[in-house]
């Protein structure tokens, strides 16, 4: 008998050992797969920097750095605190923000706009904080060269000024219109929601967001983008013209705090989207109303809630993102809630297209193989 025993347990034994090979050598492939496919990219892009990080319920499985975040220093590019530009993923982070204030009943996302920011002037339509954050409220984007501003702006109030005299584009809740400069309506009203909170420095917005926000999650490698600061570990910012890499133009983002003024590091936008697979860091009521999408007056979905892009796969897979382009810097930014895996990419060069290696990537990971 106790023979039979010691051959079951060394059987038994042996079948776990083979197993957790098997699972150790499918993921070292896994992993190998995904950098050959960047070396690639970063090879036929010749971006200078580039990183990426992938976690799994709240563990890194692949992370590193490609490439250079200064070529003239040979700076390597490190995930874990090389702090790149990431557009409009900033927006994601501030509905974080608003998402705190709304849970405490703060904010009501649908009543006029002048509630929370009275200096707003009287439209042909009144606006509230949820068309603004679906980009259904009829708020023009870009115009000109508004993209390459160099003027600061100290504070989220000055920056309104850039477009809020100009007339609504469309009925508020009739069209889709992807505006960053609704989210500077959104920052404004946040400071007003909080106020008395915080004692008036450059911006009651950017502190509410990194003492809340940022701190409480431990994403200690994001921070707003100040032009005429020192920033460790900012990565240096190149673009891509006439065959060329070269230094990318002088911008001042202080504009757009709200809509595409953060820079970060892709572990700390893993540590962001873990926050946001289930209820913890937010309700999962409100996780599930800003994630879910909008719809048009004449119920047609646009595929974004309040500062989450949907991106449903005909793989069947559903992830919840978004993207961001800046002057220097090109970001992907996405989650799926039912294997907890978040992706976070981004390089320093624009224009950069990864033409779908993102959602390669994620799938690869999503789907183990």
């Amino acid at each position: 008998m106790k023979q039979i025993q010691t051959s079951i347990w060394r059987k038994s034994a042996w079948m776990l050992l083979t197993l957790f090979l098997w699972v150790s050598v499918s993921a070292q492939s896994l992993q190998e797969q995904a950098d050959q496919k960047l070396k690639a990219f970063v090879e036929a892009t010749q971006v200078p920097g580039l990183s990426i990080s992938i976690s799994q319920k709240g563990l890194l499985v692949f992370s590193k750095g490609y490439g250079y975040s200064d070529l003239e220093n040979k700076t390597p590019v490190d995930p874990s605190k090389t702090k790149f530009r990431i557009g409009s993923v900033s927006k994601t982070l501030t509905a974080a923000g608003l998402a705190l204030l709304y849970q405490d009943g703060k904010v009501d996302l649908d009543v006029p706009i002048q509630k929370y920011v009275p200096v707003w002037p009287e439209k042909k339509y009144e606006i509230t904080l949820r068309q603004l954050g679906g980009h259904v409220a009829g708020i023009r984007h870009y115009k000109g060269n508004e993209f390459l501003s160099t003027k600061n702006y100290p504070t989220v109030t000055d920056g309104l000024a850039i477009f809020m005299n100009d007339p609504l584009i469309s009925k508020p809740g009739t069209t889709y219109s992807y505006s960053s400069y609704g989210w500077n309506l959104i920052s404004a009203a946040m400071e007003t929601a909080n106020a008395g909170e915080f004692s008036f420095q450059t911006s009651d917005f950017l502190q509410f967001m990194q003492q809340q926000v940022f701190d409480k999650l431990g994403m200690d490698n994001t921070v707003a983008e100040y032009a005429d600061r020192q920033t460790a570990n900012l990565t240096k910012f190149y673009q891509f013209k006439d065959g060329k890499v070269v230094a990318a133009p002088y911008v001042d983002n202080s504009y757009k705090w709200a809509g595409g003024g953060f820079v970060g590091a892709t572990e700390d936008l893993c540590v962001f989207g873990q926050a946001h697979m289930a209820a913890g860091f937010l309700k999962q009521e409100v996780l599930d109303e800003f994630m879910t999408s909008q719809k048009t007056a004449n119920g047609k979905a646009t595929n974004y809630g309040i500062g989450w892009s949907t991106y449903a796969r005909n793989s069947g897979n559903t992830f919840y993102g978004h993207s961001g382009g800046s002057v220097g810097g090109i970001t992907f930014f996405m989650i799926h809630k039912e294997t907890q895996t978040v992706l976070a990419i981004t390089g320093n060069m624009d224009p950069l297209n990864y033409n779908g290696l993102q959602f390669e990537l994620m799938e690869m990971f999503v789907e183990g193989k």
